[in-house]
């Protein structure tokens, strides 16, 4: 590994400025540092918040000793050629050259080095812009310490955050490059104490790690087919396990940890479509891999916000990554435990409806079923809705589109009216025609021939409301209002309907939730019923979901 000092013209063009302004920030490059020398096992040590102590240990490639000398000075690098082009396609996750210079300004810096087949390693001390070389001995890998973090920055130091603070802060960092690098060994320790542990492992090993078991058996895998040099994998939970906000969705482009546009969030929650109830997010971690001239990580001074050439582009292939690793699942829920929470079991592989036999009905709303030996609980009007918003979608554009016998004019809000101007050909382009009368006012000139004729109160307002609301696809919105309407209610099930309910949810492509993001069915497997009655006997064997996981050892 060579290093070489960047002429001003290159550095010019990278100099989004690469401070050491915290902890977090030391910890962050010098993580960074050690995935660019192919580290397979990382180790940070943090005392007194990181302002006594940041020590990374890696067992990388190291610095050469003819090399080493240039290590902590500015715009020295060995991640960048000097030439302009290269700036435009970055490859690794540090490239300016400050790292080392920084953390030697801020504080007291340290490193020893040594690559695999050289004879003895390299010390390197620099404080400010002192640098003293001396050989030693040490394994192979590099070692850096920064000591007395802002000691001789008064005025820094006076507006740091107390110790607890960063030190949170700096797990939940260390933690995202667990999320991202699963395939590592990681081990964070602060005062001495071992916070953070992880061996190597997959997406779902890293999750386990950072959030639990509980988490890591509730994630589904992603694994969309490259398109190009685009690539999207990692993990994304099952629609059970949600938030209140988006803290837990995790994205790294060509292996570096981002703050998230907005789009790619979106995305995500598009993904699941009507599996996700409004307000919440999934957890999710997804590693995109673009061309390196599609990205620019030079746009933010900590390189957390990365420029992508196609961001829509990108957007879609996410979604659609999300979309369909959560078809290739059963989504059944698992039902309330009847003393502790079950242990989680693997579900089938299948990832259609199973056929099941009524045994019941409970409060005129419920059914009781059996199949694959569990018990199942259904909606009837959660489930009805789902075959009946199916129905509608399949027919909408089956059949010309039903021209009113006279037009209906209809008041608008000034939104409203916006988001008519934005969508009228995308609600013409699927039989609803709707045009600007001025001052206001709207007239409905068609309808899709499938809802023209329901038997819902209403309707042309409803569908109005629902095409021209804040959703951001105002289709889906539209059929999933006119699907909850004539859906059977509580008082009205009995036995006869229940079976077409259960027929009609066969024959869904996405039967585990209705439209509006609830579940249609829950799951009570016999061996929970049996825990639950402290039975031993000989019904207390492996059944439904167990069965199907056995087979396939």
């Amino acid at each position: 590994m060579t290093i070489h000092l960047l002429p001003p013209h290159i550095s010019r063009l990278i100099a989004a400025g690469e401070v050491v302004s915290r902890p977090l920030d030391v910890v962050r490059e010098l993580v960074d540092n050690a995935l660019d020398a192919g580290a397979t096992r990382i180790e940070v040590e943090v005392e007194g918040g990181g302002l006594a102590l940041v020590r990374v240990r890696d067992n990388g490639a190291g610095i050469a000793a003819d090399s080493v000398a240039l290590a902590p000075v500015r715009h020295a690098t060995s991640k960048l050629e000097p030439e302009a082009s290269a700036v435009e396609r970055v490859s690794t996750l540090g490239f300016r050259g400050e790292a080392l210079w920084a953390a030697a300004q801020a504080g007291e810096l340290h490193l020893v080095t040594r690559p695999a087949a050289q004879v003895g390693a390299s010390e390197v001390q620099a404080v400010g812009d002192d640098v003293t070389v001396r050989r030693t001995s040490a394994p192979a890998g590099t070692t850096v310490t920064v000591r007395s973090l802002f000691a001789r920055l008064p005025a820094r130091l006076r507006t740091q955050a107390p110790p607890g603070v960063e030190v949170r802060e700096i797990t939940a960092l260390v933690g995202r490059y667990v999320l991202h690098h699963p395939g590592l060994y990681w081990r964070l320790t602060v005062d001495g104490e071992a916070r953070l542990t992880h061996a190597p492992s997959d997406h779902r090993g890293a999750v386990a790690s950072v959030y639990g078991p509980l988490s890591a058996n509730r994630v589904l895998r992603v694994e969309a087919q490259a398109e190009g040099e685009l690539r999207v994998r990692g993990v994304v939970s099952r629609p059970e396990l949600t938030r209140a906000r988006r803290d837990r969705m995790h994205f790294s482009v060509n292996g570096r940890p981002i703050l998230a546009p907005p789009e790619l969030e979106k995305a995500v929650i598009e993904g699941f479509a009507e599996l996700l109830p409004s307000g919440v997010a999934p957890l999710c971690v997804l590693d995109l891999t673009v061309a390196p001239e599609d990205h620019n990580p030079n746009v933010h001074p900590a390189k957390q916000v990365v420029a992508l050439a196609d961001l829509p582009g990108v957007a879609a292939r996410v979604r659609a990554a999300v979309t369909e690793a959560l078809a290739a699942h059963p989504l059944a829920r698992a039902a309330p435990a009847l003393i502790a929470p079950p242990e989680p079991q693997a579900a089938p592989a299948r990832g259609t409806f199973p056929a099941l036999a009524l045994v019941g009905v409970y409060q005129e709303l419920y059914l009781l079923a059996q199949g694959e030996g569990d018990l199942w609980i259904v909606d009837a009007h959660a489930a009805h809705e789902r075959a009946l918003y199916e129905r509608l979608t399949r027919e909408l554009t089956a059949a010309p589109p039903a021209e009113l016998p006279e037009p209906e004019l209809l008041h608008l809000t000034p939104e409203q009216v916006a988001r008519l101007h934005e969508r009228a050909s995308e609600l013409r382009a699927w039989g609803l025609t709707i045009e600007d009368f001025g001052a206001g006012l709207a007239r409905l000139r068609t309808l899709p021939a499938a809802l023209a004729a329901l038997p819902v109160p209403r309707l042309h307002e409803q569908i109005i409301e629902a095409a021209l609301g804040d959703s951001p696809d105002p289709r889906r919105d539209v059929l999933a209002r006119l699907a909850c309407a004539p859906a059977l209610k509580a008082g009205m099930l009995d036995a006869g309907r229940g079976e077409g309910v259960l027929a009609a949810l066969t024959v869904c492509e996405q039967p585990w939730s209705c439209p509006h993001g609830r579940p249609t069915v829950l799951r009570l497997s016999e061996r929970d019923l049996a825990h639950a009655f402290g039975r031993r006997g000989v019904r207390d064997v492996a059944r439904g979901r167990d069965e199907v996981r056995d087979s396939k050892r």
